[in-house]
């Protein structure tokens, strides 16, 4: 890994976000559509401007342990790998999204304070995503077998995807991470406008930014392991991830109002899991590997046609 080109891509998200806190998002207000398509369209843009950079100095920023590899083509499988990982993340945090709305819903949180919880949540995840993946990129790289287990729990969570229907409701008081804090931290059941605490008690916006970053946890033990199957760098995986998560606040704001309608994208997430966990599984014990440019194929065509199935066929028990 190039240190340096790490340093300026860290550089890079703290400038980000800091716009994004301090200079665009200064006041609580609530986000409309328009304004979440624009910056949804700014995140996309930044996203493939990397992979613009990927293909043109791939071979600086990530160089190859082998010194004869041909540098174009490994530049382009890079890219390939890039593109793969964000929009295999992008696609499994749309489902991501609809846990979020029944937080926020279960929670009561007034719609002007969403952006501020998910900034932090996304912060959080930013951190915690480092670890994880640099951690998993160090055993993948000395026990390959752990993407066969790890293909094994994405079959697994699949299938589990599609037995359950996805409108799950939260029990916000008997949450474990609710629970948890009420046992150990003073907690006040009052809300403080947009404060996370009050008089040294944490508020419940406070509540609901821990149980995001406890499901965003939940929800990396099966996207993270999915984004290692298209490719074992953890530069890769590490910066196809945050790009992905960066836009996820804008995404979210973007699809709230119609999330419903998407029905089948549930489904269809749980069909593109049990693809990854086989073809891990696979690429393991029989020695199957999948291009990346197929496996990038398949995760825009599942998310596509969900997307358009969804639209075009009316959800079960409601009125065309």
């Amino acid at each position: 890994m190039n240190l340096l080109f790490f340093s300026g891509f860290m550089v890079f998200v703290v400038v980000m976000l800091a716009l994004d806190l301090f200079v665009f998002h200064k006041k609580d207000h609530v986000v409309g559509v328009k304004e979440a398509a624009v910056w949804t369209a700014i995140w996309v843009g930044l996203a493939m401007g990397f992979a613009v950079l990927v293909y043109l100095f791939g071979d600086w920023m990530m160089p190859p342990a082998d010194a004869g590899v041909d540098l174009a083509a490994y530049r382009r499988e890079m890219t390939s790998e890039f593109l793969a990982g964000y929009f295999l993340e992008e696609s499994l945090s749309i489902d991501n999204i609809f846990v979020m709305i029944m937080i926020f819903v279960s929670f009561g949180i007034q719609k002007e304070y969403y952006h501020r919880v998910l900034f932090w949540g996304i912060f959080g995840a930013i951190v915690l995503r480092f670890i994880f993946i640099f951690a998993l990129g160090a055993l993948v790289t000395k026990f390959a077998w752990l993407l066969a287990v790890f293909g094994a729990i994405l079959i697994y969570s699949g299938i589990k995807m599609f037995r359950d229907k996805g409108d799950e409701q939260i029990d916000t008081a008997q949450h474990p991470v609710v629970r948890f804090a009420s046992k150990y931290f003073p907690v006040t059941s009052e809300s403080h406008g947009h404060d996370f605490f009050h008089a040294g008690k944490m508020t419940p916006l406070f509540l609901v930014l821990l149980v995001i970053e406890f499901s965003d946890i939940i929800f990396a033990v099966d996207s993270i392991p999915a984004v290692f199957s298209v490719t074992q760098n953890p530069v890769i995986v590490y910066t196809s991830n945050i790009f992905a998560i960066m836009g996820l606040r804008s995404l979210f704001f973007l699809l709230s109002d119609v999330a419903d309608r998407f029905w089948l994208l549930h489904y269809g997430l749980g069909a593109l899991l049990c693809f990854i966990g086989v073809k891990m599984i696979a690429g393991e014990f029989l020695n199957w590997h999948v291009p990346t440019l197929v496996s990038l194929g398949v995760i825009l065509g599942i998310l596509l046609l969900s997307i358009t199935l969804s639209m075009l066929l009316p959800k079960p028990g409601r009125a065309k």
